[in-house]
């Protein structure tokens, strides 16, 4: 079984990156479990504007639509920004619309796939980004298993970043082990049991 995780940090490589470092935790509890883990950074990437799996010359994309295509499980991280989705997560999302129309045996590419989502952040608004990322995951095709997320903060208002600070990684880390553990759960009990064609 593979997992990808999709860093939407705004911070390109090497700088530390919070929203990695919760991702992570959710990445090596998959990794005990035998899934095989890989991790994409978009803002190193030159994701292009759009709504196609690739917009042409210059277009990083379609790498890592094949990335996609290979996972049984996505993970989206993102910190928050003015209570939202980083705008790198917001691009990542436009670039999967085109999920939406690709099918394998007449079902849309994303069905049998399960995803979650992982929040940082300075300043309330986690589970509004959680649930606008879930929102379009669903659209596109994913199934989102029973409590598919973590996040931390210490809101209200601005504070410390994640890696500056140790309070609430408890409760966060144990979150993120429980989500990976049901999105484990659910990608077995969907594997060899494709759904059924959408009704034409």
């Amino acid at each position: 079984m593979r997992a990808l995780i999709i860093n939407c940090t705004l911070k390109p490589s090497p700088e530390p990156s919070n929203t990695e470092a919760l991702a992570s935790v959710v990445g090596a509890e998959l990794t005990s479990r035998g899934v095989e883990v890989a991790t994409v950074r978009a803002v190193d990437l030159n994701l292009l504007p759009g709504v196609k799996t690739d917009e042409g010359a210059g277009d990083d994309w379609p790498g890592v639509h094949e990335k996609l295509l290979a996972a049984d499980i996505l993970v989206i991280a993102s910190p928050t920004w003015v209570g939202r989705p980083s705008s790198v997560a917001q691009r990542v999302l436009e670039r999967m619309d085109a999920m939406i129309s690709e099918t394998d045996d007449d079902r849309p590419v994303a069905y049998g796939r399960v995803a979650g989502v992982v929040v940082t952040g300075n300043e309330d608004g986690a589970h509004h980004v959680i649930s606008e990322i879930c929102g379009g995951l669903v659209d596109i095709g994913y199934t989102i298993p029973a409590q598919a997320w973590t996040y931390w903060h210490l809101g209200p208002g601005p504070g410390p970043d994640y890696l500056d600070e140790d309070r609430g990684h408890e409760w966060a880390h144990r979150t993120g082990r429980t989500m990976a553990a049901n999105l484990h759960h659910v990608a077995s009990a969907l594997t060899g049991r494709p759904w059924p064609v959408p009704a034409s």
